[in-house]
């Protein structure tokens, strides 16, 4: 009896160590279509040809296009937050400039170094496609980094930013944004976070997307300048 129940397990073990070597090379090269020619293009049923596998098969590993695309956008997600938060650890914790621009250099990095994934959750919405509920846990995860970094400043105390007047319109708002987030920072502060927050990931999505060609020649440059020069405002005594 033994004998067979270690088979049994073997061959569980086997089953699943497939499932999950197949699952990633559906990903793999469900990434590269997307690279290639665009996640609305996605499809289940060219890369079961390329697997050799009868179309019916795939939808055992994902039940839709849609299922598979919200795959791609969780680990693109997981892998943004990652590196944000690698970048981050490395810079000095009372240093709060650097911890912007490091956060700032972990997104971009990370965005250049995949262009596709970026894209898939920073591009054009995908017609037809609805992100669920699973999606927001590893969507949060680089901006937690972000959070920490507010807290940290208001900790600080009399920066400019956060003595800054924010419109009353906006107050209900930004008491949402302390409630979900779970933390308490000024209005002025979550204006000139989310404002800097903007302003990081639009500058990266001209860089990645063509819009600085014949613009700016060295973007390094440009960006590192830019992002120290947003920091230096965010913790600007007042």
């Amino acid at each position: 009896m033994a004998a067979v129940t270690t088979r049994l397990a073997t061959v569980a073990g086997i089953r699943e160590r497939v499932r999950t070597e197949l699952t990633a090379e559906i990903k793999r090269l469900a990434r590269e279509q997307v690279a290639g020619e665009g996640a609305s293009s996605l499809s289940l049923r060219a890369i079961a040809r390329e697997l050799d596998m009868a179309s019916s098969a795939i939808y055992r590993y994902y039940a839709s296009r849609d299922d598979l695309l919200t795959a791609l956008i969780i680990d693109s997600y997981i892998a943004l937050g990652a590196a944000v938060e690698a970048a981050h650890d490395q810079a000095k914790p009372t240093d709060l400039v650097a911890r912007w621009v490091a956060i700032c250099n972990g997104a971009r990095s990370w965005a250049m170094a995949h262009p596709a994934e970026y894209g898939l959750i920073f591009g054009t919405p995908i017609p037809g496609y609805k992100a669920p509920p699973d999606t927001i846990a590893p969507a949060t995860r680089y901006t937690a980094v972000l959070i920490h970094l507010l807290v940290d400043i208001e900790a600080r105390g009399g920066t400019r930013a956060a003595a800054e007047k924010v419109d009353p319109a906006l107050r209900r708002e930004y008491q949402l944004f302390r409630q979900r987030a779970g933390i308490q920072v000024s209005d002025g502060l979550i204006l000139a976070g989310l404002s800097a927050w903007a302003t990081l990931f639009g500058a990266i999505s001209f860089e990645l997307f063509g819009h600085l060609h014949n613009v700016i020649d060295d973007r390094d440059a440009h960006f590192a300048t830019t992002m120290k020069s947003i920091g230096s405002r965010l913790v600007e005594p007042k």
